[in-house]
């Protein structure tokens, strides 16, 4: 008889595999683990922005050998609603499950926030009507093009990304069109602080891309992007980064977008062993990095309470971001611990576009991402570094 404690956990993405996996470190004689997902792959889409460029591609992986490999078992279906009293929850099937303790990593919704732009989220769709349009660039029907912030935006880096490949294809295109940011940021990235932004900043204009900062794009329509500010900005076409909304599941508590309320311990606010990590929580930054550490803390706080000896932390976040220029790449880290940081060499190891404790040396191994076999530089900082939490954490 498994006298362990049954740990249902909804979802199979970044969140959901780094509690996973940080549960078979942390207390496998202590907790079982069960990853319900509709999904059979999963998906690494940081690199969805190379792939309008030809430059790289998204990457997909059979989800039930990661599951199995990260010593969980997998049930295909769909959360709809949770009962916490009984402690149990419903799929769209009608099937019902039972748990111990529930952890819900059920990401967030990609919904347009820039009325008329390309709404780039990274899907396949999103990443052939972009290379339509460079075609049209590179062709010179289009000659102005406006890459997007929206207010609404919980992780600016892919735009910035968008802007500094399309330059980067361009000039091996021969081709010149005007490019502009514009960013309801006061600086660009200014998550990662002052001197990442400051370098960032340099790059763009080297770049010979113009930036505005500090207003929100609205919409576009007829050859006009509408800012918040009351100004207007002529442009051929605009690319704009999405809005995120939880999806709605009966018996949680959450906010007019569908997030949901937990403390520092991914504790869900008002319930009892409910746990949250990843897009779907209120943190104002949805990476894939922050859903791993979120992920951590829930994982310590199961484990100790199963038993294991563990002393759980609360989460205190440091924000890593590998940004992708066409030439050199850059490291950007931030967090209490220290200043802002930029650099072409890895901050961390392995270098990876989401970083995980646990997470990310499972997917050098298992998926040849960020190779594991090379020797990390002497000044690489490993994953498991602590930092104090930043106020971008907060709602």
């Amino acid at each position: 008889m498994d006298n362990r404690r049954r740990v249902v956990v909804a979802g199979a993405g970044v969140a959901g595999l780094e509690t996973a996996l940080a549960l078979q470190a942390l207390a496998p004689e202590h907790a079982s683990v069960e990853l319900i997902a509709p999904e059979d792959e999963f998906v690494y889409r940081p690199l969805a922005v190379t792939e309008p460029f030809h430059a790289g591609e998204v990457r997909r992986f059979p989800l039930a050998r990661l599951v199995e490999a990260a010593g969980a078992d997998q049930r295909h279906g769909a959360l709809d609603a949770v009962d916490p009293d009984e402690k149990r929850v419903t799929l769209a099937d009608g099937t019902t499950l039972e748990y111990d303790v529930l952890v819900l990593a059920l990401g967030a919704q990609p919904l347009p926030a820039v009325p008329g732009a390309l709404t780039f989220a990274g899907a396949p769709t999103d990443s052939a009507q972009l290379a339509r349009l460079l075609e049209q660039v590179a062709i010179r029907e289009l000659q102005r093009l406006v890459f997007a912030v929206p207010a609404a935006s919980t992780w600016p880096l892919p735009l910035y990304e968008l802007a500094l490949l399309t330059s980067e294809y361009l000039a091996e295109h021969l081709t010149h069109a005007e490019l502009v940011v514009v960013t309801a940021e006061e600086q660009p990235l200014v998550v990662f602080g002052t001197k990442a932004s400051e370098a960032i900043a340099q790059l763009l204009d080297v770049r010979g891309i113009g930036l505005r900062t500090g207003t929100a794009p609205l919409s576009f329509e007829d050859g006009l992007l509408r800012l918040a500010n009351g100004d207007g900005l002529a442009t051929d076409a605009v690319v704009a980064l999405p809005k995120l909304e939880g999806a709605r599941i009966l018996g949680l508590p959450q906010d007019e977008r569908g997030f949901v309320p937990t403390d520092d311990y991914g504790r869900v606010a008002g319930l009892t062993d409910v746990y949250a990590a990843g897009d779907l929580t209120q943190s104002a930054i949805k990476q894939g990095g922050v859903a791993a550490q979120e992920a951590d803390a829930v994982a310590e706080a199961i484990a100790a309470d199963a038993g294991a000896p563990v002393q759980p932390s609360p989460c205190r976040p440091v924000l890593r971001g590998l940004l992708l220029t066409g030439f050199v790449p850059r490291f950007l880290r931030h967090g209490e611990d220290g200043p802002s940081t930029v650099d072409t060499q890895p901050l961390w190891w392995p270098p990876g576009k989401i970083v995980g404790r646990y997470l990310s040396p499972f997917l050098a191994e298992h998926l040849g991402l960020a190779a594991a076999s090379n020797p990390p530089p002497a000044d690489a900082l490993p994953v498991e570094v602590a930092v104090d939490r930043p106020a971008w954490t907060q709602v």
